[in-house]
């Protein structure tokens, strides 16, 4: 089992005004949360979302339909498709 102990060994520092840390401070109390609780689920919470929309794809029914069709019967490879697939591989895994 994971302890609070071994499972926190990371630390964040990050510089802001002193209005921005009281609103933070603020929100964090009506969650009754401390100002690290608040700020690291706000931003994991954030991630999350930010991570959902670029890897997960919502189709309507028709391009569904189109879809499985190009699985079942993809086209050939051609130039286009070729370079796009190497963009993806360095976008996706950049230090591969």
């Amino acid at each position: 089992m994971i302890t609070t102990e071994t499972s926190k060994q990371q630390r964040m520092h990050i510089r802001l005004d002193t209005f921005s840390k009281q609103k933070l401070e603020k929100a964090a109390s009506y969650k009754h949360k401390n100002l690290s609780e608040f700020v690291l689920s706000q931003a994991l919470t954030a991630a999350e979302q930010i991570i959902n929309e670029h890897e997960q794809i919502t189709l309507s029914v028709s391009d569904f339909g189109l879809f499985l069709e190009a699985l079942e019967n993809p086209p050939p490879r051609n130039n286009k498709l070729k370079k796009a697939l190497q963009l993806h591989q360095k976008s996706v895994f950049p230090s591969a």
